[in-house]
Protein backbone atom coordinates (compact mmCIF):
# COMPACT_ATOMS: atom_id res chain seq x y z
CA UNK A 1 0.00 0.00 0.00
CA UNK A 2 1.45 3.32 -1.08
CA UNK A 3 1.91 5.87 1.72
CA UNK A 4 0.06 9.14 1.15
CA UNK A 5 1.62 12.18 2.77
CA UNK A 6 -0.75 14.36 4.82
CA UNK A 7 -1.87 17.66 3.32
CA UNK A 8 0.21 20.81 3.78
CA UNK A 9 -2.25 22.27 6.28
CA UNK A 10 -1.99 19.13 8.45
CA UNK A 11 1.81 19.25 8.26
CA UNK A 12 1.81 22.93 9.31
CA UNK A 13 -0.46 22.21 12.29
CA UNK A 14 1.85 19.35 13.25
CA UNK A 15 4.86 21.67 12.95
CA UNK A 16 3.16 24.24 15.20
CA UNK A 17 2.31 21.61 17.83
CA UNK A 18 5.78 20.04 17.86
CA UNK A 19 7.42 23.47 17.88
CA UNK A 20 5.54 24.46 21.04
CA UNK A 21 6.40 21.14 22.72
CA UNK A 22 10.11 21.26 21.84
CA UNK A 23 10.36 24.93 22.79
CA UNK A 24 8.83 24.29 26.20
CA UNK A 25 10.60 21.04 27.16
CA UNK A 26 13.96 21.51 25.39
CA UNK A 27 14.76 25.15 26.10
CA UNK A 28 18.54 24.90 25.69
CA UNK A 29 18.59 23.45 22.19
CA UNK A 30 15.36 24.92 20.80
CA UNK A 31 16.71 28.43 20.01
CA UNK A 32 19.11 26.95 17.46
CA UNK A 33 16.08 25.62 15.58
CA UNK A 34 15.23 29.17 14.52
CA UNK A 35 17.62 28.61 11.62
CA UNK A 36 14.88 26.46 10.04
CA UNK A 37 12.56 29.47 10.06
CA UNK A 38 15.33 31.71 8.70
CA UNK A 39 16.00 29.31 5.83
CA UNK A 40 12.31 29.10 4.95
CA UNK A 41 11.86 32.89 4.99
CA UNK A 42 14.98 33.34 2.84
CA UNK A 43 13.51 30.91 0.30
CA UNK A 44 10.29 32.96 0.29
CA UNK A 45 12.14 36.26 -0.15
CA UNK A 46 14.18 34.65 -2.93
CA UNK A 47 11.09 33.96 -5.05
CA UNK A 48 8.78 36.85 -4.21
CA UNK A 49 10.24 39.59 -6.47
CA UNK A 50 10.41 37.57 -9.72
CA UNK A 51 7.01 36.04 -8.94
CA UNK A 52 5.28 39.39 -8.34
CA UNK A 53 6.90 41.01 -11.38
CA UNK A 54 6.17 38.19 -13.83
CA UNK A 55 2.61 37.61 -12.59
CA UNK A 56 1.71 41.31 -12.67
CA UNK A 57 3.26 41.93 -16.11
CA UNK A 58 1.26 39.03 -17.56
CA UNK A 59 -1.88 40.11 -15.72
CA UNK A 60 -1.67 43.71 -16.97
CA UNK A 61 -0.82 42.62 -20.52
CA UNK A 62 -3.77 40.20 -20.60
CA UNK A 63 -6.13 42.93 -19.41
CA UNK A 64 -5.24 44.84 -22.55
CA UNK A 65 -4.75 48.51 -23.28
CA UNK A 66 -4.16 51.33 -20.82
CA UNK A 67 -7.87 52.20 -20.78
CA UNK A 68 -8.84 48.68 -19.68
CA UNK A 69 -6.06 48.58 -17.10
CA UNK A 70 -7.17 51.95 -15.78
CA UNK A 71 -10.81 50.89 -15.53
CA UNK A 72 -10.06 47.70 -13.61
CA UNK A 73 -7.36 49.45 -11.59
CA UNK A 74 -9.70 52.24 -10.46
CA UNK A 75 -12.35 49.72 -9.37
CA UNK A 76 -9.70 47.69 -7.55
CA UNK A 77 -8.18 50.67 -5.72
CA UNK A 78 -11.65 51.97 -4.84
CA UNK A 79 -12.43 48.65 -3.16
CA UNK A 80 -9.02 48.57 -1.44
CA UNK A 81 -9.48 52.09 -0.06
CA UNK A 82 -13.05 51.41 1.11
CA UNK A 83 -12.03 48.15 2.82
CA UNK A 84 -9.04 49.87 4.45
CA UNK A 85 -11.20 52.67 5.87
CA UNK A 86 -13.73 50.14 7.21
CA UNK A 87 -10.97 48.06 8.87
CA UNK A 88 -9.42 51.16 10.46
CA UNK A 89 -12.77 52.42 11.76
CA UNK A 90 -13.73 48.96 13.05
CA UNK A 91 -10.42 48.69 14.87
CA UNK A 92 -10.81 52.17 16.34
CA UNK A 93 -14.32 51.44 17.63
CA UNK A 94 -13.32 48.11 19.23
CA UNK A 95 -10.15 49.38 20.91
CA UNK A 96 -12.11 52.29 22.41
CA UNK A 97 -15.06 50.15 23.51
CA UNK A 98 -13.00 47.35 25.12
CA UNK A 99 -10.03 49.58 26.09
CA UNK A 100 -7.55 46.68 26.54
CA UNK A 101 -4.66 49.03 27.36
CA UNK A 102 -6.31 50.42 30.49
CA UNK A 103 -5.65 47.11 32.24
CA UNK A 104 -1.88 47.61 31.94
CA UNK A 105 -1.34 50.70 34.17
CA UNK A 106 2.19 51.37 32.91
CA UNK A 107 4.37 54.32 33.91
CA UNK A 108 5.75 56.62 31.26
CA UNK A 109 9.47 55.86 30.64
CA UNK A 110 12.14 58.51 31.06
CA UNK A 111 12.60 60.86 28.13
CA UNK A 112 16.10 59.49 27.45
CA UNK A 113 15.16 55.80 27.79
CA UNK A 114 16.32 53.32 25.16
CA UNK A 115 13.41 51.87 23.22
CA UNK A 116 15.22 49.12 21.29
CA UNK A 117 14.01 50.22 17.87
CA UNK A 118 15.08 52.95 15.52
CA UNK A 119 13.16 56.20 15.70
CA UNK A 120 10.46 56.30 13.07
CA UNK A 121 10.97 58.78 10.28
CA UNK A 122 8.28 61.42 9.91
CA UNK A 123 6.03 60.80 6.95
CA UNK A 124 7.13 62.88 3.99
CA UNK A 125 5.26 62.97 0.68
CA UNK A 126 8.46 63.59 -1.27
CA UNK A 127 10.21 60.59 0.27
CA UNK A 128 7.13 58.42 -0.31
CA UNK A 129 7.01 59.35 -4.02
CA UNK A 130 10.77 58.84 -4.36
CA UNK A 131 10.34 55.40 -2.81
CA UNK A 132 7.55 54.16 -5.09
CA UNK A 133 9.23 55.38 -8.31
CA UNK A 134 12.45 53.35 -8.53
CA UNK A 135 15.73 54.68 -9.88
CA UNK A 136 16.74 51.11 -10.67
CA UNK A 137 14.40 48.14 -11.00
CA UNK A 138 17.35 45.83 -10.33
CA UNK A 139 18.02 47.56 -7.01
CA UNK A 140 14.42 47.36 -5.75
CA UNK A 141 14.10 43.73 -6.84
CA UNK A 142 17.29 42.90 -4.96
CA UNK A 143 15.81 44.56 -1.86
CA UNK A 144 12.35 42.97 -2.32
CA UNK A 145 10.65 46.38 -2.23
CA UNK A 146 7.25 45.35 -3.53
CA UNK A 147 5.58 48.72 -4.17
CA UNK A 148 8.23 50.02 -6.64
CA UNK A 149 8.19 46.61 -8.37
CA UNK A 150 4.41 46.89 -8.75
CA UNK A 151 4.70 50.39 -10.26
CA UNK A 152 7.34 49.32 -12.79
CA UNK A 153 5.44 46.12 -13.66
CA UNK A 154 2.29 48.17 -14.39
CA UNK A 155 4.16 50.35 -16.89
CA UNK A 156 5.98 47.36 -18.37
CA UNK A 157 2.77 45.34 -18.78
CA UNK A 158 0.87 48.19 -20.45
CA UNK A 159 3.81 48.86 -22.79
CA UNK A 160 4.08 45.17 -23.69
CA UNK A 161 0.35 44.97 -24.45
CA UNK A 162 0.51 48.00 -26.75
CA UNK A 163 3.56 46.81 -28.72
CA UNK A 164 1.77 44.12 -30.70
CA UNK A 165 3.45 40.87 -31.73
CA UNK A 166 6.87 41.90 -30.43
CA UNK A 167 5.34 42.59 -27.04
CA UNK A 168 3.49 39.27 -27.14
CA UNK A 169 6.81 37.42 -27.29
CA UNK A 170 7.88 39.13 -24.07
CA UNK A 171 4.52 38.51 -22.40
CA UNK A 172 4.71 34.82 -23.33
CA UNK A 173 8.20 34.72 -21.84
CA UNK A 174 7.04 36.17 -18.52
CA UNK A 175 4.02 33.86 -18.60
CA UNK A 176 6.47 30.95 -18.73
CA UNK A 177 8.53 32.57 -15.96
CA UNK A 178 5.43 32.88 -13.75
CA UNK A 179 4.58 29.19 -14.23
CA UNK A 180 8.17 28.23 -13.41
CA UNK A 181 8.01 30.40 -10.28
CA UNK A 182 4.81 28.64 -9.23
CA UNK A 183 6.67 25.34 -9.54
CA UNK A 184 9.54 26.74 -7.47
CA UNK A 185 6.94 27.91 -4.96
CA UNK A 186 5.64 24.35 -4.60
CA UNK A 187 9.18 23.20 -3.79
CA UNK A 188 9.61 26.00 -1.24
CA UNK A 189 6.24 25.26 0.40
CA UNK A 190 7.49 21.79 1.24
CA UNK A 191 9.75 23.51 3.82
CA UNK A 192 6.84 25.44 5.41
CA UNK A 193 6.14 22.94 8.24
CA UNK A 194 9.84 22.95 9.19
CA UNK A 195 9.91 26.75 9.10
CA UNK A 196 6.85 26.98 11.35
CA UNK A 197 8.30 24.33 13.68
CA UNK A 198 11.61 26.17 14.04
CA UNK A 199 10.01 29.59 14.56
CA UNK A 200 7.63 28.45 17.32
CA UNK A 201 10.25 26.30 19.06
CA UNK A 202 12.67 29.23 19.27
CA UNK A 203 10.05 31.75 20.42
CA UNK A 204 8.55 29.49 23.11
CA UNK A 205 12.03 28.51 24.36
CA UNK A 206 13.07 32.15 24.68
CA UNK A 207 9.88 33.70 26.06
CA UNK A 208 8.00 30.73 27.49
CA UNK A 209 4.37 29.84 26.98
CA UNK A 210 3.56 33.29 28.29
CA UNK A 211 4.26 34.59 24.81
CA UNK A 212 1.15 32.70 23.72
CA UNK A 213 -1.02 33.98 26.59
CA UNK A 214 0.43 37.41 27.41
CA UNK A 215 -1.59 40.48 26.46
CA UNK A 216 -4.54 38.11 26.06
CA UNK A 217 -7.15 40.86 26.21
CA UNK A 218 -5.47 42.87 23.45
CA UNK A 219 -5.03 39.80 21.27
CA UNK A 220 -8.60 38.61 21.89
CA UNK A 221 -10.04 42.03 21.05
CA UNK A 222 -7.92 42.31 17.92
CA UNK A 223 -8.93 38.86 16.68
CA UNK A 224 -12.55 39.73 17.41
CA UNK A 225 -12.06 42.66 15.03
CA UNK A 226 -10.58 40.39 12.37
CA UNK A 227 -13.44 37.91 12.71
CA UNK A 228 -16.01 40.70 12.46
CA UNK A 229 -14.26 42.01 9.36
CA UNK A 230 -14.02 38.57 7.71
CA UNK A 231 -17.41 37.12 8.64
CA UNK A 232 -19.21 40.45 8.61
CA UNK A 233 -17.82 42.87 6.03
CA UNK A 234 -16.25 40.36 3.62
CA UNK A 235 -19.23 38.03 3.94
CA UNK A 236 -21.58 40.85 2.91
CA UNK A 237 -19.30 41.76 0.00
CA UNK A 238 -19.28 38.14 -1.20
CA UNK A 239 -23.06 37.99 -0.77
CA UNK A 240 -23.47 41.14 -2.87
CA UNK A 241 -21.08 39.81 -5.53
CA UNK A 242 -22.76 36.36 -5.48
CA UNK A 243 -19.55 34.63 -4.38
CA UNK A 244 -19.77 31.47 -2.26
CA UNK A 245 -18.02 32.78 0.85
CA UNK A 246 -17.40 29.53 2.74
CA UNK A 247 -16.27 27.74 -0.41
CA UNK A 248 -13.76 30.56 -0.93
CA UNK A 249 -12.49 30.17 2.65
CA UNK A 250 -12.09 26.44 2.09
CA UNK A 251 -9.92 27.08 -0.97
CA UNK A 252 -7.63 29.57 0.78
CA UNK A 253 -7.33 27.85 4.17
CA UNK A 254 -3.74 26.74 3.51
CA UNK A 255 -2.35 30.23 2.71
CA UNK A 256 -4.34 31.64 5.66
CA UNK A 257 -2.72 29.17 8.06
CA UNK A 258 0.68 29.74 6.49
CA UNK A 259 0.42 33.51 6.89
CA UNK A 260 -0.78 33.12 10.48
CA UNK A 261 1.92 30.67 11.56
CA UNK A 262 4.86 32.45 9.88
CA UNK A 263 3.57 36.02 10.47
CA UNK A 264 4.46 36.77 6.86
CA UNK A 265 2.23 37.77 3.98
CA UNK A 266 5.16 36.98 1.67
CA UNK A 267 4.92 33.32 2.60
CA UNK A 268 1.23 33.16 1.72
CA UNK A 269 1.13 35.07 -1.55
CA UNK A 270 2.27 32.37 -4.04
CA UNK A 271 -0.12 29.79 -2.60
CA UNK A 272 -2.96 32.35 -2.58
CA UNK A 273 -2.57 32.94 -6.32
CA UNK A 274 -2.83 29.21 -7.02
CA UNK A 275 -5.77 28.78 -4.63
CA UNK A 276 -7.78 31.63 -6.17
CA UNK A 277 -7.26 30.26 -9.67
CA UNK A 278 -8.46 26.83 -8.49
CA UNK A 279 -11.47 28.56 -6.95
CA UNK A 280 -12.39 29.82 -10.41
CA UNK A 281 -11.04 33.35 -10.52
CA UNK A 282 -9.73 34.35 -13.94
CA UNK A 283 -5.97 34.22 -14.36
CA UNK A 284 -5.73 37.74 -15.77
CA UNK A 285 -7.72 39.24 -12.89
CA UNK A 286 -5.84 37.31 -10.19
CA UNK A 287 -2.51 38.19 -11.81
CA UNK A 288 -3.46 41.86 -11.85
CA UNK A 289 -5.38 42.37 -8.60
CA UNK A 290 -3.52 40.18 -6.08
CA UNK A 291 -0.05 41.77 -6.48
CA UNK A 292 -1.72 45.19 -6.17
CA UNK A 293 -3.50 44.03 -3.03
CA UNK A 294 -0.17 42.88 -1.65
CA UNK A 295 0.83 46.56 -1.42
CA UNK A 296 -2.48 48.42 -1.21
CA UNK A 297 -4.91 46.10 0.61
CA UNK A 298 -3.45 45.41 4.05
CA UNK A 299 -6.62 45.61 6.10
CA UNK A 300 -5.49 43.35 8.94
CA UNK A 301 -2.18 45.15 9.35
CA UNK A 302 -3.87 48.54 9.39
CA UNK A 303 -6.42 47.37 11.95
CA UNK A 304 -3.55 46.13 14.11
CA UNK A 305 -1.73 49.46 13.89
CA UNK A 306 -4.92 51.19 15.07
CA UNK A 307 -5.17 48.76 17.98
CA UNK A 308 -1.48 49.04 18.86
CA UNK A 309 -1.36 52.85 18.78
CA UNK A 310 -4.44 53.38 20.96
CA UNK A 311 -3.51 50.42 23.20
CA UNK A 312 -0.12 51.96 24.01
CA UNK A 313 -1.75 55.34 24.73
CA UNK A 314 -4.28 53.64 27.03
CA UNK A 315 -1.55 51.63 28.78
CA UNK A 316 0.33 54.81 29.70
CA UNK A 317 -2.80 56.77 30.60
CA UNK A 318 -2.59 59.11 27.61
CA UNK A 319 -5.98 60.37 26.44
CA UNK A 320 -6.31 60.68 22.67
CA UNK A 321 -8.98 63.07 21.44
CA UNK A 322 -11.36 62.10 18.64
CA UNK A 323 -9.57 64.53 16.33
CA UNK A 324 -6.19 62.97 17.10
CA UNK A 325 -7.53 59.48 16.44
CA UNK A 326 -9.06 60.50 13.10
CA UNK A 327 -5.78 62.16 12.10
CA UNK A 328 -4.00 58.93 13.04
CA UNK A 329 -6.35 56.96 10.77
CA UNK A 330 -5.63 59.23 7.81
CA UNK A 331 -1.87 58.92 8.35
CA UNK A 332 -2.09 55.12 8.64
CA UNK A 333 -4.22 54.98 5.48
CA UNK A 334 -1.37 56.56 3.49
CA UNK A 335 1.79 55.33 5.23
CA UNK A 336 0.75 51.65 5.28
CA UNK A 337 1.07 51.31 1.51
CA UNK A 338 3.94 49.06 0.53
CA UNK A 339 4.56 47.73 4.04
CA UNK A 340 4.31 44.11 2.85
CA UNK A 341 7.72 42.49 2.82
CA UNK A 342 9.14 44.88 5.43
CA UNK A 343 10.22 42.97 8.54
CA UNK A 344 8.16 43.98 11.61
CA UNK A 345 6.44 46.58 9.43
CA UNK A 346 3.62 47.18 11.91
CA UNK A 347 6.16 48.43 14.45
Amino acid sequence: MKFKAPSLIVQIFLGMFLGILIGYFWKDAAPSLHILSDIFMRFIKMIIAPLVFSVLVVGVAKVGDFKSVGRIGIKTLLYFTTAAIISLLLGLVLVNVFAPGKRMHLELPAANAEVGVEAAKQFDTKNFINHIIPESIVDVMAKNEILPIVIFALFFGVAAASTGNKGKIVVDFFDSVSHIMFKVTNYVMAFAPLGVFGALAAVVAKQGLGVLTGYVYLIATFYLGLLLFIFGILFLICLFMKIKFFRLLDHIKEPILLAFSTASSEAAMPKTIESLERFGCGNRIVSFVLPLGYSFNLDGSMMYMTFATVFIAQAYGIEMTTGQQITMLLILLVTSKGMAGIPRASL
